[in-house]
């Protein structure tokens, strides 16, 4: 549907791009990654007819898009930028309408199919329920999905979506990307996605371009782009790249380049509960700060099991996806009352991992001291039906301190011997 073909391009005399060469075909979802300043925006901006590149050519289903007309092209290619800023409170319905003015006569009057397409795509996209508040008044969730549905009101083939998922939290960005994700396969589109973020572009893309310096060092099926060397060449920084176990895809672990104290420098031992990445960079600045550091329980493939094991670190482990057994509760367990110092980190919290709050009441029991990291907070990560947040404020109760961050944790053990 969408190629570009060996294109430069740029701003006054300076190439940002060069020779970039990539392909869209209908079904596709297609990953547009690599560093700040790399040259992402640009490459967007070449190939939705905004800028002219100064050599190589973008086609459209065979058609030189620069010798169409810019309403040809917005019937066919729509674009959700990055920054979609609206200073007016304009409704959500409206907006959702000014997709539909490339197909609109000359006065740009709405007929009711133009009206029964936007309510179609508002559908589609969830936010039919909010389409007469103003746009201004959304979370940053809906406006990006009310953006999505501006475009899809277009009927594009071609769908570009420029850094969707910035400035969201954890859940609407997965919300946004199931979205693209599901509209691309049922509508038949080809969509190109900018993205920062190297676990979720190697999770939702069938293929990846990885630009470096204006060009493209690596394209490819994920496990052929987001490879440890690569990714050291592009970005220059130290990763860990391991195949998720359920999925088979690569996932990134930041290897910091602080230097690690071994042995540890300090007496006092340090019992870290964690888990979901939760524990990972506090687990390596204690070990730069010189404590000796346990883990447990953390399931293998996990990233915080995997930073443990980078930084040889005892620990206990679990299965992939598995709760805990009484074995391995058991040994945690042994493992919390023998350091100085406990802490839970913000781990959302199931059936398969209350045991992990039951080792800190056993440490807390014998006297030891226990942190608990509550930001956020246990009520919106409960998800064993009340029993983690009945079992955090037993620990409380008993004596455990609480802090906010990671930040607040080590500035009260920085004293520590």
């Amino acid at each position: 549907m969408l190629e570009a073909l060996a294109i430069t391009a740029g701003y006054e005399e300076t190439p940002v791009i060069r020779e970039v060469t990539l392909k869209l075909a209908r079904g596709q979802f297609v990953g547009l990654v690599g560093p700040n300043g790399s040259g992402k925006s640009t490459v967007v901006r070449a190939v939705s007819r905004v800028l002219r590149p100064r050599r190589g050519e973008v086609v459209l289903d065979g058609a030189d898009i620069y010798r169409m007309s810019a309403r040809a092209v917005a019937r066919r290619l729509a674009v959700v930028a990055q920054d979609n800023t609206v200073a007016f409170d304009f409704p959500v319905r409206g907006i959702v309408l000014m997709g539909r003015a490339p197909h609109l006569p000359g006065f740009g009057i709405e007929a009711p199919k133009d009206y029964a397409i936007a309510d179609r795509c508002m559908a589609l996209t969830h936010t039919a329920s909010f389409a007469d508040r103003p746009i201004t008044s959304l979370s940053g969730g809906e406006r990006q999905r009310c953006m999505i549905a501006r475009a899809l009101a277009q009927e594009p083939e071609v769908l570009i979506l420029d850094e969707p998922t910035a400035h969201l939290d954890i859940n609407h960005q997965i919300e946004v990307l199931d979205l693209a994700r599901k509209l691309t396969s049922e509508r038949g589109l080809a969509t190109l996605v900018v993205l920062h973020d190297l676990n979720l572009a190697a999770q939702y893309c069938d293929h990846l371009i990885l630009l470096a310096e204006g060009e493209v060092v690596a394209a490819g099926a994920p496990r052929q782009v987001v490879t440890e060397d690569q990714i050291r060449a592009a970005y220059g920084a130290d990763v860990s790249v391991r195949l998720h176990p359920a999925t088979g895809r690569p996932y990134v672990t930041l290897v910091s380049r602080l230097p690690i104290s071994a042995p540890p420098t300090r007496r006092t031992k340090v019992h870290l509960i964690c888990g979901a990445g939760t524990g990972a960079p506090l687990m390596r600045r204690l070990r730069q700060l010189g404590f000796a550091v346990s883990v447990g329980v953390v399931n293998v493939a996990d990233s915080d099991q995997t930073e443990a094991e980078a930084l040889d670190l005892a620990r206990v482990e679990e299965a992939p996806f598995s709760p805990i057994t009484p074995e391995s509760h058991q040994r945690n367990s042994e493992m919390a009352r023998a350091a100085d110092v406990v802490i839970v980190t913000a781990v959302p919290f199931g059936r398969g991992n209350l045991l992990n709050l039951e080792a800190a009441i056993r440490a807390r029991g014998v006297g030891r001291r226990v942190i608990l990291i509550d930001d956020p907070p246990m009520a919106g990560r409960d998800f064993a039906e009340g029993e983690a947040t009945a079992l955090q404020r037993q620990i409380v109760n008993a004596g455990a301190e609480t802090c906010r961050d990671t930040a607040e944790v080590l500035a009260r053990l920085e004293k520590l011997p």
